[in-house]
């Protein structure tokens, strides 16, 4: 049974944005109240944050769809509607995440990152907040957008600061559990350690993790074997040490060949050729194992590796390990530039930048493409006349229309306001974007206009009884 996962696709969805509700108010003695639509609830955000007590990605390998919850529509008396939850997603320190092209979108490293994956969508505005001074009685609302829906890949890479790479059954679980407090699952024979297992070590005064990379065989960084599913875990290591088996039973292999082997996957790999290497000659407790440690060693030394004999059954030459990693990982932290404080980094849109694009995709077809008309399309009812002339304004205000005419656009020629594989699609009227000039003054009632003086209601209430007596007398009774 599969107990540690460490590279998942996973699909996340936020939540949708509340609609926005057109009401009016009717209450007694308040027959004109004008509208008191709410807003929708803004839809939950999916955010992974790393947390240390998670060490795999097991959870998301079985339950890969996680969606957040959606905003709630709004109601009448102004009575706006609840945010959806946010769902936070627990992850081990060190995971990248990726788009399913392999861009890094984030690399979280550090209790507390996070990383909001999916965006919740806005609510919709309630006929209430749509009201203006010219608009007084908007009878429509603004639709909830869509929560942000996306595909990402998560991929962890082990933080440590010394990675123990070798040969199956070469050690390297027993020298973990000698050097630390890890207790890793440790039997005689091969691919015993199917997981990268981590210790802390104190060594002096420096405190530093150590990690043992299982599976690397000839072939690994090609995908043969564990190799290529565990070699990303040596990335982040400040220092590689060779484990080599003194003692192997195995004729065709030795302690040379093995470190070779070793080297030419990691350079097949990439990307670690600047890490400091030690050569860790194991299971010297063993007659044959020293003897040959005593023959190999000026070889290792030849090759400018610093080399130490160990035996993690008798803990023999563990000190002295020990303490030199310590001095290398010192030296890499000090090495490491200053991390200075967060910069917040604003980049103002150009002068001329209107925010859309308008392109010529075919005969007679255009495609508008920008953060403000798509969104506007995805908060209107397109099954009322008020709120697709409220969007034919904003449109017009935004300068699609003079776009669309400087490009070329003639009427009854397509134009498709979105992605190809979302868009709205209509015949294009010139006027259509002059909503107020095709629909009249939207939204206005002459009831609710700001009322008029006393003096004024008399003269017109004095006014209409003499027009009401002229038209009647000629029928009035003798």
């Amino acid at each position: 049974m599969t107990t540690f996962v460490d590279r998942v696709e996973l699909h996340v969805a936020a939540g949708n944005g509340g609609h926005g509700v057109a009401s009016v108010m009717r209450e007694k003695f308040k027959p004109l109240g004008g509208p008191d639509g709410g807003n929708g609830g803004r839809g939950g955000d999916v955010t992974l944050v790393v947390d240390q007590d998670v060490t795999t990605l097991l959870e998301y390998h079985h339950h890969p769809h996680r969606k957040a919850t959606n905003g709630q529509p709004g109601a009448g008396d102004h009575r706006a509607g609840k945010n959806g939850q946010d769902l936070v997603l627990p992850v081990p320190d060190g995971t990248v995440v990726m788009d399913r092209e392999g861009n890094v979108l984030a690399d979280l490293v550090g209790q507390g990152t996070t990383f909001v994956a999916g965006q919740g969508g806005r609510g919709g505005l309630g006929n209430a907040a749509l009201a203006s001074a010219r608009r007084k009685a908007p009878g429509f609302a603004l639709l909830g957008e869509p929560g942000e829906a996306r595909d990402i890949v998560l991929e962890l890479k082990t933080v440590a600061d010394v990675a123990l790479v070798g040969f199956p059954s070469a050690g390297k679980s027993s020298l973990i559990s000698v050097l630390s407090a890890a207790k890793p699952k440790i039997a005689d024979y091969p691919f015993t350690t199917l997981v990268p297992n981590l210790g802390v070590v104190t060594a002096g005064s420096t405190v530093y993790t150590i990690a043992d990379v299982p599976g690397l065989i000839p072939g690994a960084s090609q995908g043969k074997g564990l190799g290529l599913e565990f070699l990303r875990h040596v990335e982040r290591c400040e220092v590689l040490v060779h484990v080599l088996d003194t003692a192997t039973l195995e004729s065709d292999r030795d302690p040379l060949s093995d470190l070779d082997m070793i080297e030419a996957e990691l350079a097949q790999y990439g990307g670690l050729e600047d890490r400091p290497r030690l050569v860790v000659l194991n299971k010297v407790d063993i007659p044959d194992g020293q003897d040959l440690a005593d023959m190999i060693r000026g070889d290792l030394e030849e090759r400018g590796f610093r080399v130490f004999e160990v035996s993690a059954v008798a803990r023999q030459g563990l000190k002295e390990l020990s303490y030199a990693l310590a001095e290398i990982v010192a030296q890499a932290r000090a090495a490491k530039p200053v991390q200075e404080a967060t910069r917040i980094v604003i980049r103002p849109k150009a002068v001329d930048d209107s925010g859309f694009t308008v392109t010529e995709e075919a005969d007679r077809f255009y495609r508008v493409r920008g953060e403000k008309p798509e969104r506007w399309v995805q908060q209107t009812d397109f099954n009322n006349d008020e709120a697709v002339g409220y969007l034919a304004d904003r449109l017009s205000r935004l300068g699609v229309e003079d776009a669309l005419l400087k490009a070329g656009a003639h009427t009854g020629d397509g134009v498709a306001i979105g992605p190809e594989d979302n868009a709205v699609v209509f015949d294009w009227e010139p006027t259509m974007a002059a909503g107020a000039e095709m629909l009249g003054r939207r939204g206005e009632d002459h009831r609710l206009e700001a009322p008029r003086p006393a003096a004024q209601r008399r003269r017109d209430r004095d006014a209409a009884r003499d027009d009401a007596e002229q038209e009647y007398d000629g029928f009035r009774p003798f």
